[in-house]
């Protein structure tokens, strides 16, 4: 089988279950800016030399597969969808980002130089993914009020990851921080 489909030439793309839209349906924003967060926070995984952060994104790469798909479901498919085998976002997305949250903030970071992104490659790539993730919250609030039903677990979760996302890049700060030599 081939990539190539020729399916998306007139400008529509396929959803779970044969549904055809167009590629600039709010579902479509909504769940193509997660995509490119997920890419953002592979770019993360790539750079980081933390093995907390490695794994800390990864768990989160996989829920964000989990959050794409709900999103590329209509609402009248998420029955059949879940039917299907396939999780939906729960209350547990987010306790497993608040989990991390709690840890960081255990373990104190530092919040010098916190709106100037760049200290760190891994920090930079983290602040990426935060802003991409800050979007992905407008779109999926522009897809809820076009109408679309939009799942109040999708919402909560992207803004938690935000928040842990902006805090993972000042918890890399801190330890390069602390790793720095004096000039």
């Amino acid at each position: 089988m081939s990539i190539v489909t020729r399916t998306g030439d007139d400008g529509t793309t396929g959803l779970m279950y044969n549904r055809r839209v167009s590629k600039s349906d709010p579902r479509v924003e909504a769940y193509g800016t997660l995509d490119e967060l997920n890419a953002a926070m592979g770019m993360v995984r790539a750079l980081s030399s933390h093995g907390f952060v490695r794994d800390s994104i990864l768990a989160l790469q996989l829920d964000l597969v989990t959050v794409m798909g709900e999103l590329a479901t209509l609402p009248e498919d998420l029955e059949r969808y879940q039917r299907d085998g396939f999780k939906v976002t729960g209350p547990d997305f987010v306790e497993r980002v608040e989990a991390i949250i709690r840890r960081i903030e255990s373990e104190g970071v530092s919040y010098k130089g916190w709106a100037t992104p760049g200290a760190t490659a891994d920090s930079a790539a983290l602040d990426v993914a935060r802003t991409t993730c800050r979007r992905a919250e407008r779109r999926l609030n522009g897809l809820a009020a076009s109408g679309a039903p939009a799942s109040q677990n999708v919402l909560v979760f992207l803004n938690r990851l935000s928040d842990l996302l902006w805090l993972l890049a000042r918890w890399v700060e801190t330890r390069h921080e602390a790793n720095a030599s004096p000039s």
